[in-house]
Order: C-alpha cells, then structure tokens, then sequence
C-alpha cells in the first residue's frame, strides 16, 4: 500500500499560520462530507479528507468490525498505522506540520482519531472527537504529554456505551494528554452544541 493511496480530498490553507484540520467521517461517509463542517469551524485552515479504505456492505469505514461495538482489532492496527503513513506522506506533498495537525472525527471516524494516539501520536497535534468509544486499550501507553482533546458525546447515544466516553478520556489522561470530556443532552447525531463546543477549541489551537 503506497503511503498516498487513500482517496482524498485536500484544500489548502487560506489563512496565514492557520493550523491544519485532518476530516474523518463516519460509517458511510467520504471525503467530501467534512469539507463543509471544517470550512465553518476552522475558516481559513488547510483540510485533509482522507475516505475510509475498508466497505462495510458498500458503506466506507476506516477499519473492520465484526458486529456493532466488536472490533477487528489486528484490523484497526493496521489500518491506523497505514493512515498515519498517509498523514505523513500528505505532510510532506501538501507542506504542513504534522505538529499542528488536528483531526476532527466523527463517529468511526473518531475512532481511528483515537487509535492513532494510542499507536502512532506522532502523526497528530490534538483532535476533537465526535461520539468516540475505546476500540484499544494497549498494554503500554504513550506519551501524549502536549496533545490536547476534546471528546464530544451524547448522554443518549444509542451506539456508543455510556461508560465509553469516560473511559476513553481516562485512558488518554493516563497517557499525558489534556482532555476535555464534554456531555452533551442528544443522541449520536451532531447537534448545535456540538458545533459550538469544537469551533472554540480549534479557534484556541489556531
């Protein structure tokens, strides 16, 4: 697999020192979904939009899962220092830092935010993370001392566990990182609230 293999989306930066926003959609999603939701929240950054390299029932996704909340997990290992590799490649084509980068994930999308965190943080700056659950709970955590997260989820998602969230956030802190974990009153589509929460961090990080 060529490091710039996954199909994509990129809009460079029209905004002097704006940081760089890396667009992970969802189940289903491609690279075309999170131009629009980056272009409003980070006015001005540069936009890398990777689509899923994995079809679940013709439906795009970022790694293999065997049922709803069960993972392949040598599967998301793989996949996730594969789209580090493309992170990495895209850096260099496109004359970013790899340093600034924030991912902004949805749903799957969010959950291979987290996973390279947890195998390959160099390749991101911070992340906000759109309904995320765990998928990885290594045995030997890194040190995310420097990166910064904010989980977004919903008190009534019917997808993601309730302890999930909280966990997830633990798992990182234990890491190093400066997470912020913020509950939100809706399900597992994206709200207002949601929009509002992730448009004042990027604007912090820019």
């Amino acid at each position: 697999m060529s490091s710039l293999s996954y199909t994509h989306r990129y809009e460079p930066a029209t905004a002097a020192n704006a940081s760089p926003l890396l667009l992970l959609h969802g189940t289903g999603g491609n690279e075309h979904d999170l131009i629009p939701l980056g272009q409003q929240l980070a006015p001005g950054s540069a936009l890398l939009s990777p689509r899923g390299d994995v079809s679940e029932h013709g439906m795009p996704r970022f790694f293999q899962r065997f049922a709803e909340g069960v993972f392949d997990l040598a599967d998301v290992a793989k996949r996730t220092h594969a789209l580090a590799d493309f992170v990495v490649a895209s850096a260099t084509k496109y004359g970013f830092e790899t340093s600034r980068l924030t991912a902004l994930g949805y749903s799957n999308g969010a959950n291979i935010a987290a996973s390279l965190f947890l195998l390959r943080p160099e390749a991101l700056a911070g992340a906000v993370l759109l309904r995320p659950m765990v998928v990885l709970e290594p045995a030997k955590l890194p040190d995310l001392r420097g990166k910064r997260l904010l989980l977004l989820s919903g008190r009534h998602d019917p997808i993601v566990p309730v302890e999930h969230p909280d966990r997830l956030a633990a798992q990182l802190r234990a890491a190093g990182a400066d997470v912020k974990l913020q509950w939100l009153d809706t399900g597992h589509p994206l709200t207002d609230a949601d929009l509002g929460h992730a448009a004042r961090f990027l604007q912090a990080t820019r």
